[in-house]
């Protein structure tokens, strides 16, 4: 039976995990930012939770933490022109 060494076993699962972890980020923004979207849509997270089946505050709590973050002011393009 042919098996890696365990060294390069490891190496290989590390490598998986990071790219797992880069998936999961991604499609958490994609989740809030879908939510966020289905807020602007129904007008509040409560009818946002109920429709999909979740807690209010499971709806709210995603949206807040992997939602799209404000930068400082000042940070953004100028849109004044």
């Amino acid at each position: 039976m042919d098996t890696k060494p365990w060294r390069e076993r490891v190496r290989g699962e590390d490598a998986l995990l990071e790219q797992l972890a880069a998936l999961t980020s991604e499609s958490a923004a994609r989740r809030a930012a879908a939510l966020a979207e289905g807020v602007a849509e129904l007008g509040s997270v409560y009818a946002v939770a109920n429709d999909i089946g979740k807690s209010w505050t499971a709806v709210d709590k995603s949206i807040k933490k992997h939602g799209k973050k404000k930068g400082p002011a000042g940070t953004g393009p100028d849109t004044t022109a």
